[in-house]
């Protein structure tokens, strides 16, 4: 985590309760807009879009199941993909996780996340790097908050959460209705309404839902 980085954080968001989970407190923009346009004005070849700055409703759903639910990941390795801010990464290290690793593409993101799990007092081992065409490692759990938000992330999501629920890790997602997710693949868990920044998704609440990938082909049973 460079310095240059964790400064930007800082400067561009606040640290402040999560709507849905105020259990945990991220660094969040407070003017979504603005900093999107920041960073791809300064970063549009090779900076993914900052959505380490939001609380979005899939992390949101996710860390919210994880908190009620923390039997889900109490004394395990857990692996959180795409983590963004963090959100479910703290969720489960709160939980009583083993161990808790969130991998992100964005420097910016990782930063973010070693930040947001300091201030909530728990550890996350954050990790710079694309892992979607490896597998979960020694992971117990695999969790993803909204990630399948396009037809190329949603392919290559799949085919590592199947690995990973195929070598014995459960893999849950929370997705407000994203239009790749391929819900036949998956069963479901829970779902809620979600406080959300209607500057991002054009409304207030989100109704979003937490999904566990079955290992099977699509409609089996097992």
């Amino acid at each position: 985590m460079s310095e240059l980085s964790s400064a930007f954080v800082r400067l561009h968001a606040r640290l402040t309760p999560v709507p849905f989970v105020p259990e945990v407190r991220l660094h969040q923009a407070d003017e979504p807009i603005g900093l999107w346009e920041l960073t791809e004005g300064e970063f549009s070849t090779d900076r993914p879009p900052p959505f380490w700055a939001f609380a979005w409703a899939g992390g949101q759903a996710l860390a919210r199941y994880v908190t009620d639910h923390p039997e889900l990941v109490a004394g395990r390795r857990v692996l959180d993909l795409a983590s963004g801010s963090g959100l479910v990464a703290i969720a489960a290290a709160r939980a009583g996780a083993a161990s808790v690793r969130a991998v992100e593409v964005d420097e910016l993101a990782v930063a973010a996340v070693a930040l947001n799990a300091e201030a909530n007092g728990v550890r996350v081992d954050a990790e710079l790097g694309d892992i979607l065409d490896s597998d979960a490692g020694d992971a117990e759990v695999v969790l993803a908050g909204d990630v399948f938000y396009s037809d190329a992330m949603a392919r290559r999501v799949l085919r590592f959460l199947l690995r990973a629920t195929r070598a014995g890790a459960p893999a849950l997602v929370g997705d407000p209705g994203r239009a790749f997710l391929p819900r036949d693949r998956f069963d479901e868990l829970a779902a809620y309404d979600v406080p959300v920044p209607e500057a991002l998704e054009s409304v207030r609440v989100k109704r979003t839902t937490v999904w566990r990938l079955r290992a099977g082909l699509p409609g089996a049973s097992g």
